[in-house]
């Protein structure tokens, strides 16, 4: 087997932010990674973290979920104590005894690992790569580079990093709850649903709910479902909805897709959701039906037209309301979304016309399974031929 070769990238991401990402991604290109593991850290002996381990791990989870080749590792959080990179180190060559590490730092870190618990063990264990950065000159970069290497250390120096943001300039602007290239949407949805950095809650059970939906769904679908949260909301606002339900559907319509079908089933019968065969026998279908049933029984949803909107995201259906439309066109589009071949045209319409958009979207959705053969439900078919008809009206 080829020896593998793996990157590490430790911090308080305190939160993570798209700095931290674009350098992580423009790592594993530049110097050809397999993967890149990101280590938050649990207790950092030099700092203080104002969100606790847990919140800064569901972040990071969320984060690095469009990739898989950003591996997020609980290896710091779960060790007691001061943590320190040689006990890292150490247990990554007991994971992966045959890879070769690369340790991404800045020039200012850089600075200090000679100064590190067990530095001469650490150089030895692992090579290190390094942006510049303005708070460290080039001369004095260059000193410490050759003064490491004399060491036994191995230090390349990259190009600046693509983008760098800090911190503690993102903690003190959420407050002001508003959006920021520097958070992915997913992030930015956890920080307001929990609160942290003083942003404010708009969502009163949003702790509790982000909570269980990062228990019960996998880390990809977890990030969707926030940032389908975050554009549901944006939506309702640019189109004279209630933001708040908007917010409140987006986070909960997808909490039942991790189900095993066989517990989709259960639950469908038991409280009499369908009897129809195709819904029963597919968990693409069959978990928007159950959804809404999980949101009223496990968190504790009872507005109808929310809920409505959470049964029927995947298909929409005929009469829906603008809030449902808003959550099924949230659900197609969000930033987080894989490019499809109308996704540029429905997120243009979708600044305009939620109806039009949501045409557009559906009809893709089912020239997509009829030119694969695949099975499209009638209600799909329903709604597209009333949705036709409305814009035809609205004109």
């Amino acid at each position: 087997m080829a020896k593998q070769s793996i990157g590490v990238f430790g911090g308080s991401f305190d939160p993570i932010h798209s700095g931290h990402i674009r350098v992580a991604l423009h790592v594993l290109d530049t110097c050809e990674l397999d993967r890149l593991i990101i280590l938050p850290t649990g207790n950092p002996p030099y700092k203080t973290c104002e969100a606790s381990a847990e919140d800064r791990w569901k972040m990071v989870t969320a984060a690095c979920a469009f990739d898989s080749r950003l591996v997020p590792s609980r290896l710091e959080l779960d060790r007691p104590g001061k943590v320190f990179t040689i006990d890292t180190l150490l247990d990554l060559k007991k994971e992966y005894p045959s890879a070769s590490f690369l340790y991404v730092v800045g020039a200012d870190s850089l600075m200090k690992v000679g100064n590190w618990h067990c530095s001469r063990e650490v150089l030895s264990l692992c090579s290190f790569v390094v942006f510049p950065r303005n708070t460290v000159g080039s001369n004095e970069l260059l000193s410490e580079v050759k003064r490491l290497e004399a060491m036994g250390g191995k230090v390349r120096v990259l190009p600046a990093a693509p983008v760098s943001f800090s911190s503690s300039e993102l903690r003190a602007s959420l407050s002001s709850a508003t959006d920021s290239p520097a958070l992915s949407v997913a992030v930015l949805e956890y920080c307001t649903c929990k609160g942290l950095y003083g942003a404010p809650v708009r969502v009163a059970q949003a702790g509790e709910w982000v909570d269980g939906l990062f228990s019960s769904l996998k880390p990809r679908r977890f990030a969707h479902s926030l940032s389908v949260a975050h554009e549901a909301r944006r939506l309702a606002l640019l189109h004279g909805i209630d933001p708040l339900r908007a917010e409140q559907a987006g986070l909960l319509h997808d909490c039942a897709k991790c189900l095993p079908l066989s517990e989709m089933q259960s639950i469908a019968l038991s409280h009499s959701l369908t009897a129809d065969p195709a819904f029963l026998s597919s968990e693409a279908l069959l978990h928007s039906l159950v959804g809404a049933q999980v949101a009223h029984d496990r968190y504790g949803m009872t507005d109808p037209d929310v809920l409505d909107a959470i049964a029927f995201h995947n298909t929409g259906f005929p009469g829906m309301s603008r809030l449902a439309m808003c959550v099924c066109l949230a659900d197609s589009i969000e930033p987080l979304r894989a490019g499809y071949p109308r996704l540029d045209k429905v997120r243009a319409l979708a600044e305009s016309s939620l109806e039009q958009a949501l045409l557009l979207s559906l009809e893709g959705t089912a020239d997509y399974v009829l030119s694969r053969g695949l099975y499209l439900h009638p209600r799909t078919r329903n709604t597209i031929e009333w949705l036709r008809d409305l814009v035809r009206r609205q004109k």
